[in-house]
């Protein structure tokens, strides 16, 4: 199934005004990301090393279109600046990945729940029935905002496997 790479608002309450919209990533948002991706600490949670240049950011982000994930950019209403991103990733037919990264200096003001509750609720709109989001243990940031979204539990992987906890929601 392909996804759609179209910006998203918040779907459901519209009498509120929106603080944040996602619009598509794009290889410029390497700029605004840079120092949040080449940060040791801040890249410690992931999968990769920390970026030691903002242009294999920009490709890495360019890289987007050939992969089975979809990315956006988190920004404030009314500016371009990326501030962060969420992505998701369908693993089968109705069931997606997804995951977030917001610049730390953004962090404190609520954007990761808003913003991974719009890429949440699109996702359920599109049709999918299970979503997930695999963090380390250690990475309690993460692990309050899953489950301040009902994410669960559903399993770890032990010290000697690859240090892995799975959030699941219906």
């Amino acid at each position: 199934m392909a996804f759609p790479q179209a910006a998203l608002t918040l779907i459901g309450d519209t009498s509120k005004p929106h603080r944040l919209t996602l619009r598509p990533r794009r290889p410029s948002d390497a700029d605004a990301l840079f120092l949040t991706m080449a940060d040791p600490d801040m890249m410690r949670w992931w999968s990769r090393a920390p970026f030691e240049h903002v242009e294999d950011l920009r490709e890495y982000f360019a890289n987007d279109d050939q992969s089975n994930w979809r990315s956006w950019a988190i920004v404030r209403t009314g500016e371009e600046l990326a501030v962060g991103f969420v992505a998701a990733g369908q693993k089968r037919e109705g069931v997606s990945e997804i995951g977030y990264l917001l610049a730390r200096e953004a962090q404190g003001h609520g954007y990761a729940r808003e913003a991974v509750t719009m890429l949440i609720d699109q996702l359920f709109v599109e049709g999918q029935r299970r979503i997930f989001a695999d963090t380390d243990p250690d990475n309690q940031p993460s692990i309050a905002l899953l489950t301040r979204l009902s994410f669960t539990l559903e399993g770890a992987c032990g010290p000697n496997g690859r240090r892995i906890s799975a959030f699941g929601t219906l």
